[in-house]
């Protein structure tokens, strides 16, 4: 597959297009938006020096980007189809069945919702077997994990040739071996927002000393090893199997005091003033710029380190 076709050039469709282009392929995007082939063109102008930094295949080319607004024309021949069009089913379903009147026939068609399954998108498709997850992680031209799972009616075999073609651009991936509403990370992360958000409605912390507890604590280790084998390495020799026996009983009684999600909006003032407070000190622009320099040294460390997963 050489043939790279991104319907939808947001942020997310935009980080595709970038990725892909860095690994060689041949990509022609497509969005109905006024000024999206622009804003596409700038975006990856002004990240191609990362994508540069992070190791570019001999014959990538900013130049092998095709745009344009018939998403016909974009179909026609592509082997892989990544679509990043807004989260809400109604618009996917809509789109999937204008993706299927245009595609080949044995084309790919790969969604990057965050939270929607697979068999919800493809309920309506005339030939839901091809249509997969790939689910990347925001900035998707550094994060290297993909989420890549099928629906009720998907064949394995698209799944298995999503993943290999994944696999071959330098991502992490992983299988989701049943459906689940917000798939893998997502709900890792919403585990962690939703104690969060209780811990500064309750009092207990502020939103920059809950911030500062992660990125100074155990979001350090994650990203290095993740949950278990950072359990794993503080068992001693009695490894994960100790950890879990000794502190079990405690972290139960600690469940049981877990806050919930809030059921309407009310906190959302709170949370972002708290946010917006801590931003008076400092310039958010220069500070994601640094957090993506940063992202990338981990990247280039950890390749570095042969026992590092």
């Amino acid at each position: 597959m050489k043939k790279i076709a991104i319907v939808g050039t947001g942020v997310i469709g935009a980080g595709w297009a970038t990725h892909f282009l860095a690994h060689g392929f041949d990509v022609i995007a497509t969005d109905p938006a006024e000024g999206a082939e622009s804003r596409l063109r700038g975006w990856i102008d002004e990240n191609w020096p990362v994508v540069e930094r992070l190791g570019l295949s001999d014959d990538a080319s900013r130049e092998k980007l095709v745009f344009t607004t018939d998403l016909t024309a974009a179909l026609r021949d592509a082997d892989f189809i990544q679509e990043s069009g807004p989260e809400r089913l109604d618009v996917k379903q809509a789109l999937i069945a204008d993706i299927e009147r245009a595609a080949k026939t044995d084309a790919i068609i790969a969604s990057s919702s965050s939270g929607l399954s697979v068999s919800e998108i493809q309920a309506h498709a005339q030939h839901p077997e091809r249509i997969v997850l790939g689910h990347p992680f925001n900035p998707s031209h550094i994060i290297p994990l993909v989420e890549v799972g099928g629906g009720r009616l998907t064949l394995t075999e698209y799944i298995d040739r999503a993943m290999t073609l994944y696999a071959s651009t330098g991502k992490k991936v992983i299988r989701i071996n049943q459906e689940v509403k917000g798939h893998i990370a997502n709900r890792l992360q919403a585990a962690i927002w939703q104690e969060a958000i209780s811990l500064v409605q309750r009092g207990i912390a502020s939103v920059e000393d809950v911030d500062t507890a992660i990125s100074y604590g155990p979001g350090l280790r994650w990203a290095l090893l993740g949950p278990f084998l950072n359990l794993h390495a503080s068992g001693g020799p009695g490894g994960i199997t100790h950890v879990l026996r000794h502190l079990g009983p405690a972290q139960r009684e600690w469940a049981r005091d877990l806050g919930t999600y809030p059921e309407t909006d009310d906190y959302i003032e709170s949370i972002a003033k708290g946010v917006e407070t801590k931003l008076q000190s400092h310039d958010f622009a220069e500070m994601i710029r640094q957090r993506d320099q940063l992202l990338i040294e981990l990247l280039e460390a950890k390749r570095g380190l042969s026992q590092i997963p």
